[in-house]
């Protein structure tokens, strides 16, 4: 499928820095013309996600047909028997739409993402104050074990790594200045 060409917001961080409040902010204002990518899953659901909303919840088996068929711009096994991707025919109908569309992915999505879209995209990183800071919270939201949280920690200290390769390093230190902040790279990138 060869895909018409609009402009692409994306948005990554490690789990838990804050890029899915941002979006959610940049979402909610109409000039921005935005519109979200939901991503395709096989991890299960929590709490209180809809599919087709906050993802395409699929089996791993079902994933991987759509890998073979060609489905997916991108995807990645981001932890064993959990892919996450971005399918085809999610960006035409947002493009079709006359919207530009916003991606909340993790930091490798959003490099493959980069790649693909060239100057038609925007990569910024939410990157948290700290390690520490990002530990707390990820237990405040008592959404996941322990372990998981040990293992996310882990990831974010290597996902880091990767922040000078996007256009844009956001900290989230103070929310709102955060909020501002991607607002305005946005703002100016989608008038440009």
């Amino acid at each position: 499928m060869e895909l018409k060409k609009g402009k692409a917001i994306i948005f990554s961080a490690p789990s838990g820095a804050g890029k899915t409040t941002i979006v959610r902010h940049l979402l909610s204002i109409p000039s921005l013309r935005l519109s979200f990518s939901v991503s395709a899953t096989s991890r299960p659901k929590r709490g209180k996600e809809e599919d087709g909303k906050d993802y395409y919840f699929l089996s791993a088996s079902d994933f991987q047909t759509r890998v073979k068929n060609g489905d997916f711009l991108e995807w990645e096994e981001v932890y064993k028997e959990q892919y996450y991707g971005t399918l085809k025919s999610e960006i035409e109908r947002i493009w079709q739409s006359g919207y530009n569309v916003i991606f909340d992915v993790d930091v490798v999505g959003g490099l493959n993402l980069k790649k693909i879209f060239g100057e038609n995209a925007l990569a910024i990183f939410v990157q948290p104050p700290s390690i520490e800071v990002l530990n707390f919270r990820l237990r405040n939201r008592s959404t996941e074990t322990a372990e998981k949280i040990a293992m996310r920690i882990e990831k974010a200290a290597h996902e880091m790594q990767f922040a000078p390769q996007f256009d844009f390093i956001l900290i989230n230190d103070q929310l709102e200045e955060a909020l501002k902040q991607a607002e305005a790279k946005v703002s100016e990138f989608v008038q440009s």
